[in-house]
């Protein structure tokens, strides 16, 4: 009579099935995570080193956002800030991640002691934060800062802000948006003088082009 060999139960098959996978999966990714993913997210050297400018911001743009305008909501026209209660303010805004302050002053960029440290624990500084996150920087036409105030192919629960790409405080926008500081220097670029005229930072008018 022939002997049978007893299989083992299919639990048991199961459990070595898994661990020679496990095993076969650490190494694929050369480590001891057996998923084989690397340690650390590393980005590209291209989205390192590109800043906007805060002197800039805090002179030109900064206005345009704490300034009234004509809102028209949906045919209903009224006037408001983007940084007052209900909009964008910091505390009570319901404009999303787009939060301002707004009592944020003009920070004097000749003074020694405001250093960059000093001046990034300032209501200004929070204020281009926020902004800056809202661009994509040398592309005014794919950014939010500027399509949603104009209502251009994104919906604003603002309403309609601006009624033409043509309007000043848009095209103030696009200017700062599409001259970055130069690639490895901050927001804090000495460079950004040659961004008004006379180039002064403090005293010069906004150049729009």
């Amino acid at each position: 009579m022939t002997k049978r060999t007893r299989r083992p139960p299919r639990r048991v098959q199961l459990a070595g099935f898994l661990l020679i996978g496990i095993g076969a999966l650490g190494g694929c990714g050369g480590g001891s995570d057996p998923l084989g993913n690397p340690p650390q997210v590393v980005n590209s050297g291209g989205a390192v080193g590109t800043s906007l400018s805060f002197a800039y911001f805090q002179r030109c743009v900064n206005p345009i956002l704490q300034t009234p305008h004509t809102i028209d909501l949906n045919g209903v026209v009224t006037t408001n800030t983007c940084s007052s209660a209900g909009c964008h303010a910091a505390a009570t805004g319901r404009g999303g991640a787009f939060r301002l302050q707004a009592t944020a002053t003009v920070e004097d960029l000749t003074n020694p002691a405001n250093t960059p440290a000093v001046l990034q624990n300032t209501l200004m500084f929070q204020n281009f934060f926020s902004a800056q996150a809202e661009v994509i920087i040398n592309n005014p036409g794919q950014s939010l800062l500027v399509n949603k105030p104009l209502l251009r192919n994104v919906l604003h629960g603002g309403g309609l802000i601006f009624s033409s790409a043509q309007d000043p405080n848009i095209q103030v926008m696009e200017y700062w948006i599409s001259n970055p500081m130069p690639a490895g220097q901050d927001e804090f670029s000495p460079a950004a003088a040659n961004l008004f005229t006379p180039a002064d930072v403090m005293l010069g008018a906004c150049n729009t082009n």
